[in-house]
C-alpha cells in the first residue's frame, strides 16, 4: 500500500502550482499532477495486476478535490474485484468509437448514395430529381436521424400526407427511400428489414398507387386534326417550331430531338442514328428519314462551332419546355410527347403495316422475351416505307367525315 499522505483542503489544492506530482490525501495514490497553473489534473497512482498503472480521473478545477476522492474510491473498488478499470474504459472508449463509425444519418447515406449510382444514370436531372424529393418529403422527417433508427412509423409519417394526393410523386419517393436504406444495409449501418419496401409491408398498410388514381394519358392531337396542325406549325419560324415539327416526321421523344447533332445524321443515307447513350432503352435506334424530314434538315442553318441540330439562341440543347411553349404559343393543350400516341393511331387505324413495325419506330422496348430473341433486325426498310407515308399523311389536311384509306398493304376488302 502506498504510504497515505495527509488530507488537504479544496483551498490548499487551489493553491498547489509547483509543476509536480502533489499527494492531495482522502485517498491512497491521489495526485494532482500540475504542468502550469492552467494546466492541472487528477491522476490515480494504483498497482493493477502487480503493475504500477497511473489512472486520469480529469482535469481540475472541472472536476472538484471531492469528485476525484469518490473517483478514485470507485476505481480502487473496481481493482478490488479483479477488474482493471484503465481497460476496461480504454474497451468502453474503443466501443463508442466503433458505433460512431457505424453510424451515418439518413441524409448523409442519401448523398452518398447519389453520388455512388449518378455515373450509372443516363440523365443528370436524375440525380437532381431524387435530391430534390428527399429534400422536399424525407430529410425534415428522417434526415438529422441515424438510418439504424428510420422505421415504419417514420416512413408512414413522410408517405402518408401525400400518398393520395401526389401518388406518382409519393411512389417515387418510397421506392428511393427503400434504396438509401438497403444501400445503408449492405454498408453495415443498418440491421433488419427495410421499412420502406413494398410487397408484403406497405402493401398492407397503404392503398394500391394503380387505384389511388386515375393515370391520365398525354394529351395527343387527334388523328384527323394533324394535317391542319402540321400546316400551321409551318407558319411559325425558329428553331423550336422547327425541332417540334421534326420530332412530329420522326415521331420521336423531345430529349432525343433536342439533343440530336449533325454527326448522328446520314443525309445521303437519310438516316438519323441516335446513340444509345441518348435512348430511353439504352440502345441505338436508327430513324429512317422520309423526303419532308430531309427538306427540313437542308433548310436549317448550322453554326460553326456548334453540331447541335437545334440549338438554342446561346447554343446549348433546348429546354424541356421549350417545345411545349410553341404548342401553348399555337392556343393548343396537347403535348410534345403526345404526338408518339397520335403516330401509334395512325400506324393503327390508318394503315395496314404489323404492330411490331410501328413499335420499333417508336423505339419501344419489346416485352416478349421469345419475341425479342427471334427478331434481331429493325425492320428498317419497313420503317423507311412507312415513315415516308406518315409524312405525307402530316401534309394532308383530312375534310370531317372522311375516310383515308389504309395503306402499308393492299388494304382489306
Amino acid at each position: 500500500m502506498p504510504k497515505k499522505a495527509r488530507e488537504l483542503a479544496p483551498i490548499e489544492v487551489q493553491r498547489l502550482t509547483r509543476p509536480g506530482m502533489h499527494a492531495v490525501g482522502g485517498v491512497a495514490g491521489l495526485y494532482l499532477q500540475v504542468i502550469s497553473k492552467d494546466a492541472r489534473s487528477w491522476v490515480l497512482r494504483v498497482m493493477v495486476a502487480g503493475k504500477r498503472r497511473d489512472m486520469g480521473l480529469g482535469g481540475f478545477p472541472d472536476v472538484t478535490l471531492a469528485m476525484a476522492r469518490e473517483k478514485a474510491r470507485e476505481a480502487r473498488a473496481t481493482i478490488e474485484k479483479g477488474i482493471d478499470p484503465i481497460a476496461q474504459r480504454a474497451a468502453a472508449r474503443s466501443a463508442l468509437e466503433a458505433s460512431r463509425g457505424a453510424a451515418i444519418t439518413f441524409e448523409e447515406a442519401a448523398r452518398k448514395f447519389i453520388t455512388a449510382k449518378s455515373p450509372e444514370w443516363k440523365n443528370a436531372k436524375h440525380g437532381q430529381q431524387w435530391t430534390n424529393t428527399l429534400e422536399a418529403y424525407a430529410f425534415p422527417v428522417v434526415g438529422k436521424l441515424a438510418c439504424g433508427d428510420v422505421a415504419l412509423p417514420h416512413v408512414l409519417k413522410i408517405l402518408e400526407p401525400i400518398w393520395t394526393t401526389k401518388t406518382e410523386t409519393a411512389t417515387r419517393l418510397r421506392g428511393r427511400i427503400e434504396s438509401v436504406l438497403d444501400w445503408a444495409t449492405v454498408r453495415g449501418f443498418r440491421k433488419g428489414e427495410n421499412p420502406a419496401r413494398w410487397k408484403g409491408h406497405l402493401d398492407k398498410i397503404l392503398p394500391a398507387p394503380g387505384k389511388v388514381v386515375r393515370v391520365e394519358h398525354h394529351e395527343a392531337v387527334a388523328v384527323d386534326s394533324l394535317g391542319a396542325f402540321v400546316q400551321e406549325l409551318r407558319k411559325r419560324e425558329g428553331i423550336a417550331a422547327r425541332a417540334l415539327e421534326f420530332l412530329i416526321l420522326t415521331a420521336a421523344r423531345s430529349g432525343e430531338v433536342r439533343g440530336a447533332t449533325w454527326a448522328e445524321i446520314d443525309m445521303a443515307g437519310r438516316v438519323w442514328t441516335i446513340p444509345p447513350e441518348r435512348m430511353k432503352a439504352g440502345k441505338e435506334h436508327r430513324v429512317p428519314l422520309s423526303d419532308t424530314a430531309v427538306r427540313l434538315l437542308e433548310s436549317l442553318p448550322r453554326f460553326a462551332g456548334n453540331d447541335l441540330v437545334f440549338p438554342s439562341p446561346r447554343g446549348l440543347v433546348l429546354s424541356d419546355m421549350t417545345l411545349t411553349a410553341v404548342m401553348r404559343r399555337m392556343k393548343r393543350e396537347e403535348v410534345p410527347h403526345g404526338f408518339r400516341s397520335t403516330f401509334r393511331d395512325w400506324a393503327a387505324e390508318r394503315t395496314n403495316y404489323p404492330r411490331e413495325v410501328a413499335e420499333m419506330a417508336l423505339a419501344h422496348a419489346i416485352g416478349n422475351a421469345v419475341e425479342a430473341a427471334y427478331r434481331r433486325g429493325d425492320l428498317f426498310e419497313k420503317r423507311a416505307r412507312m415513315m415516308q407515308e406518315w409524312a405525307k399523311f402530316c401534309d394532308t389536311i383530312t375534310p370531317a367525315g372522311e375516310v383515308v384509306p389504309l395503306r402499308g398493304k393492299t388494304a382489306a376488302r
